[in-house]
Order: structure tokens, then C-alpha cells, then sequence
């Protein structure tokens, strides 16, 4: 292995980990713009059923997913203890709905593990990696898997 081999593979990153139900995920803080408190959202005619609808965000209009129908573990009963973490991806920036945020962690890119595979016909993978840490399984989200399509966006 080459010194640049072997420097990537030690890359640290760090990884903002949040609860969604009784699961632990993280992404990575490059793409979290900010965290702020949950507001109502404006709902979408015929958006998908993730998408809890739009709410205005200095100016610009937000869309926001509700994480736990994403994932499929049913809708958030949203209350002032939700959290929404705004991210940015390439072109479009979102709001996710958790239920909290619990962390930052800073970690070798070396101590994620591919996650089993678990294909199923038509199966998204909204899990990209795996670690453990202080004995927690956490599960490193697919971003722009979990994000609605290009194609959906109404504003």
C-alpha cells in the first residue's frame, strides 16, 4: 500500500449521530448546514407520503422528510422535542425529521464496515456503512438515497 493508500484509509471525518425511533444513525458533518427545532410544515399535494411538506427557512422554501417514514418505520409524531438537521448535498438542501441529536464523532473512515447485503426486489439502500461505537451499532446513512428525487421537487 502506498503512503496516500494508507493515508485515506486513516482519514478521520466526523459524523453527526442522531436517534430516528430506537435506531442510532449518522452523516457525515460536511453535509449538515445547521440543526434547529421543529416547525410545522406546509404539506405538498400529492408529495410522497416521507415528505411532511415545505416550511419557509430565511427566505428559501424547505422540504422536509420525515426520516422515520423514509426508512420505513412509520410517521414521526412530531412535537417541540423533534428535531429537523438541515443538510446539503450537491445541489438541493433538505430538512430530515429526528427525533434527536445525539453527537459528534470523530473516526477513522477505516472503522466503517460494509453492511451485510440485503437486497430485496426494488430494496433502496439507505444504509451506506456500519460501526460500532461505545458498544452501539450506528448505521451511516445513504443521504441522497433517503433524499426525495430531483423529479419531485414542486418549489
Amino acid at each position: 500500500m502506498t503512503d496516500t493508500q494508507d493515508k485515506a484509509l486513516s482519514a478521520e471525518i466526523e459524523l453527526l449521530t442522531f436517534q430516528v425511533g430506537q435506531q442510532e444513525y449518522a452523516i457525515d458533518i460536511m453535509s449538515v448546514r445547521e440543526i434547529r427545532g421543529w416547525s410545522k410544515a406546509t404539506p405538498l399535494p400529492h408529495a410522497p407520503a416521507f415528505v411532511r411538506g415545505v416550511i419557509n427557512l430565511r427566505g428559501t422554501v424547505l422540504t422536509i422528510v420525515d426520516l422515520a417514514e423514509r426508512l420505513g418505520m412509520g410517521r414521526t409524531e412530531a412535537s417541540e422535542r423533534n428535531v429537523i438537521i438541515v443538510v446539503h448535498t450537491g445541489k438541493e438542501t433538505v430538512g430530515l425529521l429526528v427525533d434527536a441529536v445525539s453527537d459528534i464523532l470523530a473516526i477513522n473512515k477505516s472503522d466503517l464496515q460494509v453492511p451485510p447485503e440485503m437486497s430485496a426486489d426494488n430494496n433502496q439502500t439507505f444504509v451506506s456503512a456500519l460501526m460500532i461505537a461505545d458498544e452501539r451499532m450506528i448505521r451511516i446513512l445513504a443521504l441522497a438515497a433517503a433524499l426525495p428525487a430531483e423529479s419531485m421537487e414542486v418549489a
